[in-house]
């Protein structure tokens, strides 16, 4: 019996390989495993399951940056998104203060300079912090802060917020004294200045300076308790990562490959459980008809009357919105799909001279439906599951787009959403739109060509086409 099993999986693999489609898609479909077997190694940030929601998370990436690709179709080069380390520690002892002293080095060759230049540190206890940062010009800004606490915080000094007004001063050096006048110093593009080259238009920025930026740090620690911790150069560049960034600094790389398994676990679940229920139910109702079938047709009739949307909806506003509330109310109702062709072939296949063999053998009704008719309507099931999944994934993005969907869990549809309630068409951030649309289009269309490959192959008429 294992050897015939094994002939005959052997012989649907040879016919499935000549569908050139259906080897394309199983293709894929290998793909998206891989990527949720590998999640842990592909998304650059490994607790944004977790912490997808937690803006505090995200605090050191730029907002809505471009993907880091972009630079390779534009003359003019974005800053790319980094995090430096200090090039160099050292520490002494100055009276009673403890002095540490950190070195950071920038260097810049873009054309286009970062959204931010954060300087990014953790203090405990009593504290006063200096930051230098120094242009490859030699020109200079100087930043002062003292901190009297005994707890731990974390301090952040932006330029583009913090240094406005001496970003100011240090370009009315070399400004036109005219173009100096008529500027505000609060509304002039701190970071665009900080990064121009030293000229009367300085303001407009029309020159980068590339170079070597050093930022140097010095931290007076007046207590033996007093420490400093996790100091580094934060670069919110234009461009980061992959797929770019979100308004809520969020990496949308990250989130797809996130949301790739909640992807198949919706598809392939719903499919598996409402086919499942669908074929048991149509072989039924076609094996035993006469009033038993009228009654599962009256009942079929019912479900397959309400509309399945505005029912998911109502759940979604009423009650908490989850993932798995999602999946067993489309389970209820997707199995209504594959009822009426189960029931005409079970009609057909109970007349054929075995069934009625078996029945004078005295075989059950339940060792005749489970034993004789549903392993012949197995390969219309996988196929069935199969075309079923593209259903389930756009239902779930269709509710998380509303705002219905289970916001705790992150799906492609759920980025979609966060998407349209930010304006992102709007604002022309497009790689926040198209990746997740594109990742669903891909999904739906691996397992479209995975179902029509195998409807293909075991259906007769379209074998002889």
């Amino acid at each position: 019996m294992k050897r015939k099993d094994s002939s005959q999986l052997r012989a649907f693999w040879n016919e499935f390989r000549r569908v050139k489609f259906g080897t394309v898609g199983l293709a894929l479909f290998a793909v998206f495993v891989l990527i949720v077997l590998f999640e842990p190694l592909l998304m650059p940030y490994p607790d944004a399951n977790d912490r997808w929601r937690d803006m505090t998370y995200w605090l050191d990436s730029p907002r809505n940056a471009k993907p880091v690709w972009v630079n390779w179709f534009t003359s003019k080069d974005y800053a790319v998104a980094d995090t430096i380390e200090p090039t160099s520690v050292t520490e002494s002892q100055v009276g009673s203060l403890r002095m540490v002293m950190m070195e950071f080095e920038y260097d810049f060759h873009y054309q286009r300079p970062p959204a931010d230049l954060q300087l990014v540190t953790t203090l405990t206890g009593n504290a006063s912090i200096q930051m230098e940062l120094i242009r490859p010009d030699g020109a200079s800004l100087n930043y002062q802060r003292a901190t009297s606490s005994s707890g731990t915080r974390d301090i952040r000094v932006s330029v583009a917020q913090n240094l406005q007004d001496k970003v100011f001063r240090l370009a009315s050096a070399y400004a036109d004294p005219d173009v100096i006048a008529s500027e505000n110093p609060e509304t002039i593009d701190a970071m665009a200045t900080m990064f121009a080259a030293a000229e009367p238009n300085m303001l407009r920025a029309t020159n980068p300076l590339e170079g070597t930026y050093i930022c140097k740090l010095t931290v007076a620690l007046t207590s033996a308790d007093s420490r400093v911790d996790d100091a580094m150069l934060v670069i919110a560049g234009g461009v980061a990562g992959w797929m770019g960034t979100d308004a809520s600094k969020r990496d949308i790389w990250s989130g797809l490959i996130a949301g790739t398994k909640w992807a198949l676990l919706i598809g392939l679940v719903t499919s598996f459980v409402s086919v499942a229920i669908g074929v048991v139910y149509g072989v039924v109702a076609g094996y035993f008809g006469g009033w038993v079938d009228s009654m599962m047709n009256r009942i079929f009739e019912v479900f397959l009357s309400m509309p399945l949307l505005p029912i998911l909806i109502v759940m979604g506003a009423v009650f908490k919105p989850s993932i798995w509330t999602m999946i067993i109310m489309m389970c209820l109702f997707f199995w209504v799909g594959p009822v009426k062709t189960v029931r005409s072939m079970a009609l057909q296949i109970k007349e054929n001279t075995y069934i009625e063999a078996a029945k004078a053998l005295g075989a059950s009704h339940g060792r005749i439906v489970f034993k004789h008719l549903l392993p012949q309507l197995v390969p219309y099931a996988f196929a069935t599951m199969a075309l079923s999944v593209p259903s389930a994934i756009v239902y779930e993005a269709s509710i998380s787009l509303i705002g219905l969907g289970d916001a705790t869990v992150v799906t492609w549809g759920q980025i979609l959403q966060d998407a349209y309630a930010s304006g992102a068409v709007l604002q022309g951030t497009w790689w926040w739109v198209v990746p997740p649309g594109l990742a669903i289009a891909l999904m739906g269309m691996t397992f479209a060509f995975i179902g029509f490959a195998m409807d293909t192959i075991l259906n007769p008429k379209l074998r002889t086409r």
